[in-house]
């Protein structure tokens, strides 16, 4: 049975919260403050226990809109890159399994996870889809969710952090290389991209796309822009409001939880996380020397946040989103394809 939606009051407490964080780290600073911003502040009001909640409602918005940007991103020149992200693919799998295996060996060992619970809580894939695989398995759903939750929000920071202080790439926020203003795009603009957040997210329901809410809009934006029926993205303060209710849903993820679940929960996720980066960044150091694909993109494509906050982050930071976000879809396709088929055979060994 579904839960009922949290009292409006506190959803916009949360918001409230969360616009207020995000101009915070943009004064000061911060790498992708329109998303951290809100995390942050969040995560702390939840840990007070504040009465905010997530505004989840406003997630199934937001994520077409995500698609529709990703989309944007898709020219006919990119077909011509196709080639060298051969190299990623194969990899891909290695990578998946290294970093699985450092996750599980922080919780099993570390943590003291019964193995159910420590296997769904070390894999790479979606928090929604690893939690009902999990639960399914005989694990503590509770634990499975907090954890994706911390590694989620830790990835992203690690990563925004990574990017602002060693590679020196930051951003306020906009995602694109010129600020597209509200009256910056026709009415026929608004008019095909609202028809591809819409019909893509209907389209990657039914098609059961992995990621469709994000998946769909972003094939029928890019068949947009391939065609040229439109040329332009989505408006700049669109990618900011995603970022902000983004960052506030992943914050609030916490609400409820105990001081000390929390602590363990983020401690033994900071070990996973960081350790899983390192494999990210050999990974992605080999990508270059093989391929010729930028350190950063490469990066991205294999730091194992979700998929619409890395969609969210490589917007952010200008590169290349068909690419990253592509190899996000294969990877947690993958980890949904495979864990349970892996835990079956690990459970038939033991």
């Amino acid at each position: 049975m579904a839960s009922a939606p949290a009292p409006y009051p506190q959803q916009l407490l949360a918001l409230a919260l969360g616009v207020m964080g995000g101009l915070v780290a943009y004064y000061l600073g911060l790498p992708l403050p329109w998303m951290l911003g809100p995390m942050i502040i969040n995560t702390v009001a939840a840990m007070l226990r504040a009465p905010v909640a997530g505004p989840d409602a406003l997630r199934r918005y937001v994520i077409p809109i995500i698609g529709v940007m990703l989309g944007a991103g898709v020219s006919a020149a990119l077909f011509d890159q196709i080639g060298a992200w051969v190299v990623t693919l194969m990899l891909l799998p290695v990578l998946l399994a290294v970093a699985a295996s450092i996750s599980y060996a922080v919780y099993r060992r570390i943590g003291r996870y019964d193995p159910v619970t420590a296997f769904y809580c070390a894999m790479p894939g979606g928090l929604n889809e690893m939690l009902i695989l999990g639960g399914e398995a005989g694990g503590d759903e509770r634990r499975i969710a907090l954890a994706h939750a911390a590694r989620v929000l830790l990835i992203i920071v690690f990563v925004a952090l990574f990017f602002g202080f060693f590679l020196g790439v930051s951003s306020g926020g906009q995602g694109t290389n010129r600020w597209v203003g509200l009256w910056d795009i026709t009415a026929f603009d608004y008019l095909v991209l609202g028809l591809c957040a819409v019909l893509g997210a209907l389209l990657g329901g039914w098609a059961r796309l992995p990621a469709g809410a994000v998946f769909g809009p972003m094939i029928l934006s890019g068949i947009a822009h391939v065609t040229e029926i439109v040329t332009v993205a989505p408006p700049s303060l669109f990618v900011i409001a995603a970022q902000i209710t983004i960052g506030t849903i992943i914050g609030t993820r916490f609400v409820g939880a105990t001081l000390a679940e929390i602590r363990k929960d983020l401690s033994l996720s900071a070990v996973a996380s960081f350790l899983m980066l390192v494999a990210a960044v050999i990974f992605a150091e080999v990508i270059v020397l093989a391929s010729g694909i930028p350190l950063a993109q490469a990066f991205l494509a294999f730091s194992p946040g979700g998929l619409t906050e890395m969609a969210l982050l490589t917007i952010a930071m200008d590169q290349d989103v068909t690419y990253v976000s592509l190899m996000h879809i294969i990877r947690i396709t993958l980890v949904i394809a495979i864990a349970p088929v892996i835990f079956s055979l690990t459970r038939r060994g033991r």
